[in-house]
């Protein structure tokens, strides 16, 4: 009935936010340059295998434009997320190349924090691919 409020057909979703009730699973996504999208699905692949599927993707803001053709192709919206972000969340990992870089033990695990909103948890530690490129975490927010 909500979506007949805005005007969608009853079968349509919105295209930027698909909703779980009462909480969206966000999957946070770290990873070099030289990650490619089998990477990226081989750590979202791990993360995801006894877990619910993200509602939508996150990274650090400088590596967006990385992640964003991996992000058209799962139909997902991608967020982008500020340094300073990242710098305030509690992660589980604890890798000294990602504090020294991005201030933060995993930018998988805060990007999925930070994105998921407040309050958010994560559902386990990062992922890493089989390539060892990427890593990717979930988190559960509560919408607001």
């Amino acid at each position: 009935q909500a979506r007949l409020a805005r005007g969608l057909p009853d079968c349509a979703m919105e295209r930027h936010v698909m909703i779980v009730p009462g909480f969206r699973i966000v999957a946070g996504f770290g990873c070099r340059d030289s990650a490619t999208e089998d990477s990226l699905q081989s750590a979202l692949d791990l993360a995801c295998a006894d877990q619910p599927q993200p509602r939508a993707l996150a990274t650090l803001a400088a590596k967006a434009q990385h992640l964003a053709p991996f992000a058209r192709t799962l139909d997902l919206p991608l967020i982008e997320v500020s340094p300073s972000a990242l710098a305030g969340q509690t992660t589980l990992t604890a890798s000294d190349a990602s504090r020294a870089a991005h201030a933060t033990g995993s930018v998988a695990e805060a990007s999925a924090l930070a994105a998921a909103g407040p309050g958010a948890r994560l559902l386990g530690p990062r992922h890493i691919s089989h390539d060892r490129l990427a890593t990717c975490a979930l988190a559960s927010g509560d919408l607001e």
